[in-house]
């Protein structure tokens, strides 16, 4: 089996986009200024959600919308030379990250693997509000993200689409 073969339909998928591919040329800079730190979670759409389109924004996904480290360096390169202004750290309702333990959610990648995951950190979040408040606290804190950069958290609604401030 060629290793695209598993991928042929999204290959498809991405020549029909090519079609008639507008962004061409485009310097990557943050056209609206914004940068989104959100989950992976499937039932994010990080731009629609807060009505921009590619080339607007900044998006950068991972288990829970955690600020890590690598989170800062592109919030760093962001706000530096690629446009971004704001900065929104949504996490959401109904995240896997929020609703099991470390040891759970450890035991059931250990399972379903057939070996010991307790080594693995998988970082939960205990306090959805709390951790986002102390994401923001990381990118208003960080010596190489200017003053000027606004940052604001946010609790997404996956049944309803709508984003709630955490202040």
């Amino acid at each position: 089996m060629s290793s695209a073969e598993p991928f042929a339909d999204l290959l498809a998928a991405n020549a029909r986009y090519a079609e008639d591919f507008s962004l061409a040329g485009f310097d990557g800079v943050a056209r609206a200024g914004v940068a989104v730190v959100t989950c992976m979670d499937s039932r994010i759409d990080p731009i629609g959600m807060i009505g921009l389109v590619p080339g607007d924004a900044k998006i950068l996904r991972n288990p829970g919308g955690r600020v890590t480290d690598q989170v800062l360096v592109a919030l760093v390169l962001g706000t530096n030379l690629l446009g971004v202004e704001r900065v929104l750290v949504v996490h959401h309702t109904r995240c896997a990250m929020a609703s099991r333990s470390e040891e759970e959610l450890q035991a059931e990648i250990g399972r379903l693997q057939g070996q010991d995951a307790t080594w693995m950190s998988l970082g939960v979040i205990t306090d959805q509000v709390q951790s986002i408040r102390a994401e923001i606290a990381k990118v208003r804190s960080h010596p190489l993200i200017p003053d000027t950069v606004a940052a604001g958290g946010f609790l997404y609604d996956v049944d309803t689409g709508l984003l709630e401030p955490v202040e």
